[in-house]
């Protein structure tokens, strides 16, 4: 075997051997981290950003101090670095090296506001760099300056990155006090007090990090479900209008096939022109219905059945109110202009929408009286529902609904091409109630027109 064929042998091995083994696996992934997390772009410009003015204290601020609270941060980081300068400076007695120890203590500090990552390791040169010129060696290898920096470089790196890499900082910075221990004996280590503080700052921010994400994903997933039930509202609203109005165009298209085909029967001698165009009408009407019924059918639930009564219209509006009525709130009916009979699916949806909005009053506002106005006016049918608050709150709560009313009449009224405004309702006799104003329109139709129809 060559050298080639032997490398190659070698290298298939260790691929197998790699391949198999899940600790080597897990091995090579930690250092993959450890290399993404402290090695790679380590000194890549990441500024702070500022913090938003957003919450319950910074929004009730105005004019400059809402724009200095957004630079809180930077200066929370900035009086950490004072606080290590000064550790510093008095750890030594000689002016000299007491200022450079307050300076390398100050340095990483400051980094973190730009390179959070770079600002660690700086901590860790500037720890060993001023060992030989502090005196004397009370404590080691962390002498009090750098014990208060590198204990606020942790802290603020950990906040600005993932708890991975606070992980793998703890663990850089235990080695290195290890290794510093091990080097240079013979002083009292505060290598256990900076390991403890560490990770338990740490730990709190990492706690801190996995509630943030949570809340994150409690916010999106409740944003998602919010959507979807809105969806899913209005494809149940659509299927209930599909469903009342597949049974409403059934009917007219059966009664249009009935009388076509009874048509020649009632005239004595038909000429064959009018039979034959009657017998069209009706071969029609069935195809038509047949089509209706296979199209429309598919929105039907399994266990839904077609209403054996007519479906309901303006004419039964008041054995509605009525009901209502029954349960204790008055309800007033006015109704303005000549009253006509509209196309049975505006009857229909106005029937349905005052029904909604006075369920919504009885829920929403249980007691409240309410006033139901229906003006029949040229070009289509006008509705306002409106209903007070509820006479006493403290005494009776609201039966909050699932949000879906609104979300029905709208749908209903956009089907017909019509327009819809709701909300509260700011002055008047029924101020801080509720109101639902609706315009269906409808198509008119001249005397002469409907003559030759």
């Amino acid at each position: 075997m060559n050298v080639t064929e032997e490398t190659t042998h070698t290298q298939s091995t260790f691929e197998v051997y790699k391949r198999r083994s899940p600790e080597v696996r897990a091995v090579a992934g930690a250092l993959r981290g450890l290399r993404q997390d402290l090695f790679h772009d380590a000194f890549a410009y990441r500024p702070l950003p500022r913090m938003s003015v957003d919450g319950p204290v910074t929004r009730r601020l105005r004019g400059r101090k809402r724009e200095w609270a957004a630079w809180t941060p930077h200066a929370a980081v900035v009086a950490g670095g004072a606080v290590a300068l000064l550790a510093g400076m008095a750890s030594s007695s000689n002016d000299g090296k007491g200022l450079l120890s307050g300076l390398l203590a100050l340095a990483p500090v400051l980094l973190t506001l730009v390179r959070p990552v770079g600002a660690f390791w700086l901590s860790l040169l500037g720890t060993t760099l001023i060992v030989p010129f502090s005196s004397p060696w009370n404590d080691w290898p962390w002498l009090p300056g750098n014990f208060v920096s590198h204990l606020l470089v942790l802290t603020v790196v950990a906040i600005r990155t993932r708890p991975r890499t606070a992980a793998w900082m703890w663990l850089v910075t235990a080695g290195y006090g290890f290794l510093a221990d091990a080097l240079v004996g013979g002083f009292a280590s505060d290598n256990a007090p900076m390991l403890f503080l560490s990770a338990l700052v740490l730990l709190v921010v990492t706690v801190g990090h996995i509630r943030r994400d949570a809340q994150q994903e409690v916010t999106a997933q409740q944003t998602v479900t919010a959507h979807e039930r809105s969806r899913r509202t209005l494809l149940e609203e659509r299927t209930t209008i599909a469903r009342e109005l597949h049974d409403v165009v059934a009917h007219h298209m059966s009664v249009v096939a009935i009388q076509a085909e009874a048509a020649p029967y009632r005239v004595e001698n038909p000429p064959p022109e009018l039979a034959k165009a009657f017998a069209t009408i009706r071969e029609n009407a069935v195809a038509a219905l047949t089509e209706l019924r296979r199209v429309l059918g598919v929105v039907r639930a399994e266990d839904y059945e077609a209403p054996d009564a007519p479906q309901p219209t303006l004419a039964d509006l008041d054995r509605l109110l009525d009901n209502v009525r029954e349960a204790g709130p008055a309800v007033e009916k006015v109704v303005t202009g000549a009253v006509r009979e509209l196309p049975q699916g505006v009857e229909l949806s106005a029937y349905r929408i005052v029904q909604e909005a006075l369920s919504n009053a009885l829920r929403h506002a249980p007691g409240a009286s309410a006033r139901v106005e229906i003006g029949y006016v040229l070009g289509g049918l006008g509705l306002r529902i409106v209903n007070g608050p509820p006479p006493a709150p403290a005494l009776i709560k609201p039966s909050p609904g699932a949000g879906h009313g609104i979300t029905g009449m709208r749908e209903r009224v956009s089907m017909l091409n019509g327009e819809m405004t709701a909300g509260r309702i700011d002055g008047g006799a029924y101020e801080g109630g509720y109101e639902v104003a609706v315009f269906l329109p409808v198509a008119v139709v001249s005397e002469g027109s409907e003559g030759r129809a």
